[in-house]
């Protein structure tokens, strides 16, 4: 049953005497507190932030001292007291709220300046389990959704972002805040609770290793307010998750445009293909377009594996995005800005590289600092019609597989090496996927299509343009292997493969006809490896 509301109007505005302080970053509070003190707002504050504005030489009082309880376990109770709570719920319009706070002795707080115990950070950095949990507010967030609920009364502050907008609206309103201000800031407040909070029960759900569990939420920071989504009709704004895994949401721009959300989408893409590749073992690069690889390879070096990536597909590679697993050098940076690319994504770069790159102002360049995990788990979240689909982010690795070889003919050493990369490269192709590699570079891809026997012609289609570009008789197909996301349903798309000049194939296996398949390569002479794991990607 639903609490009733008491018909009182909400004041449009507050004059701010009494504030509350208790904050885990410090940011600009010395200066906000400065200028509350003269505006005469009395401080009231907690802990190590009572310390700080103490030694900054203005006046504070202790909450212990409008509690008359000290702060105990480890400062794990402190803020939990009617005292407190009193001050930020009471309804001051409200006889009864008002005799209580009276009687009790309980003084209204006005402004309430929160941020809650780093626990995003510390999960990400990987902090071991205690440590994580001891990083959990209590007192904070009931607090902060205290203020939020009695907005009608009281301002409540949870970003440092924030503090020049408050003292902006204080000027204004000779030391008060309005309601349409007030309304703001509960509503982030409530959001800033439900992102904390959705960090928590996913990390649990995470180390508990609960794959659904009965209440599920997502929450984040805003990043960037894009100018739209996908379409110019289309809003959108891109939020970082604080898990820390390296990619776009950790990357520092340095230079270029702000990016788009289909910049932000496609370079997230191609990030998460590189990083399938070990950088102490190869160079790779992937050249991404519209989510799907236009041209992947590894080399000896970045610029080896970059031309032989562009080969595959120079045309579609025309504003594309370049993904690196090794620190971006000046080599490959030269070649890079030859053709016109919107965005580059490395772990890192060398000064001369940033300098070649800073030549191309409009040509973004992001540096992550690390590459992110291929093999971790995480959850995916796509939205549907009133609900939410969640899963695993696809971790299976052709590393760990157990590939058997179904046909007479067993792959080369040159083929299995050239299998290998096939199927690491079409997990990150939208299905149905199609992937012909020769010599450790992508010569044809075919993704997104209805039938997998038109992702085998487009694939091959695409292969004869790239060596019809690079002057070359024929097909960059011819004496490649190639790869598919899922089973052959019929053996007409082996058969596609076969025309294309492919001498070996890897698959997933599991069709009802697997053995019509098997037998139409053994009777085109074709090596056939099965590796019992799909990667379908919508």
């Amino acid at each position: 049953m639903a609490v009733a509301a008491k018909a009182i109007t909400p004041p449009d505005r507050v004059t701010i005497r009494r504030a509350l302080l208790s904050v885990s970053d410090k940011t600009g509070l010395i200066d906000l507190a400065k200028a509350l003190s003269e505006r005469g707002v009395e401080l009231l504050s907690t802990g190590g932030t009572a310390k700080a504005i103490r030694e900054a030489g203005l006046a504070v009082k202790d909450v212990s001292d409008v509690t008359g309880f000290p702060e105990i376990m480890d400062g794990r109770v402190k803020t939990l007291h009617p005292n407190v709570h009193g001050g930020l719920l009471a309804i001051r319009d409200d006889a009864d709220h008002r005799g209580a706070m009276d009687e009790h002795g309980i003084g209204a707080i006005d402004l309430a300046i929160i941020n809650l115990y780093p626990f995003e950070e510390v999960r990400a950095a990987g902090g071991e389990y205690r440590l994580t949990v001891e990083n959990i507010d209590i007192g904070g967030p009931a607090m902060v959704r205290a203020s939020a609920k009695n907005h009608a009364y009281v301002s409540i502050v949870v970003d440092p972002s924030d503090y020049a907008p408050l003292l902006a609206q204080m000027a204004e309103n000779d030391g008060a805040t309005t309601y349409a201000f007030r309304q703001r800031l509960a509503g982030k407040a409530f959001a800033r609770t439900a992102a904390y909070d959705a960090a928590i029960s996913g990390w649990f759900a995470e180390t508990l290793e609960v794959d659904a569990p009965d209440y599920r939420a997502f929450g984040g920071k805003l990043a960037a307010v894009m100018r739209y989504g996908e379409n110019p009709h289309q809003s959108a704004g891109f939020y970082a998750d604080g898990t820390g895994r390296p990619g776009v949401a950790t990357a520092t721009q340095l230079q270029g445009k702000t990016l788009s959300y289909n910049n932000i989408n496609d370079t997230d893409a191609a990030f998460e293909l590189v990083a399938e590749f070990e950088p102490e073992t190869t160079a790779a690069v992937a050249i991404i377009k519209h989510a799907n690889p236009c041209g992947v390879a590894e080399g000896e070096t970045l610029v080896d594996a970059y031309r032989k990536a562009l080969r595959c597909d120079p045309v579609s590679a025309f504003g594309g995005i370049v993904a690196l697993n090794r620190a971006l050098d000046a080599e490959v940076a030269e070649e890079i800005v030859k053709v016109f690319t919107e965005v580059i994504i490395a772990p890192d770069a060398s000064e001369d590289a940033k300098a070649i790159i800073a030549a191309k102002k409009n040509l973004r360049l992001l540096l992550t600092g690390g590459l992110p995990d291929a093999a971790a788990r995480g959850a995916m979240v796509k939205s549907v019609g009133g609900g939410l689909l969640v899963q695993d982010r696809d971790f299976g690795r052709i590393d760990d597989l157990d590939l058997k070889v179904v046909t007479k003919r067993a792959p080369s050493e040159q083929e299995m090496a050239d299998l290998r990369f096939a199927f690491r490269v079409a997990k990150h192709v939208k299905s149905n996927a199609i992937v012909y590699v020769k010599d450790g570079a992508t010569v044809g891809v075919g993704a997104g299509q209805m039938s997998r026997v038109d992702s085998a012609r487009i694939a091959a289609r695409k292969s004869a343009d790239a060596a019809e570009a690079a002057g070359l008789s024929e097909p960059l197909s011819k004496g490649s292997v190639v790869a598919s996301d899922a089973f052959f349903p019929f053996a007409d798309g082996l058969l596609s493969a076969v025309e294309a000049g492919a001498t070996a194939v890897i698959q997933p296996g599991g069709s009802m006809r697997d053995d019509e398949v098997i037998a139409a390569a053994d009777e085109n002479g074709i090596a056939m490896v099965m590796t019992g794991m799909r990667h379908f990607r919508h």
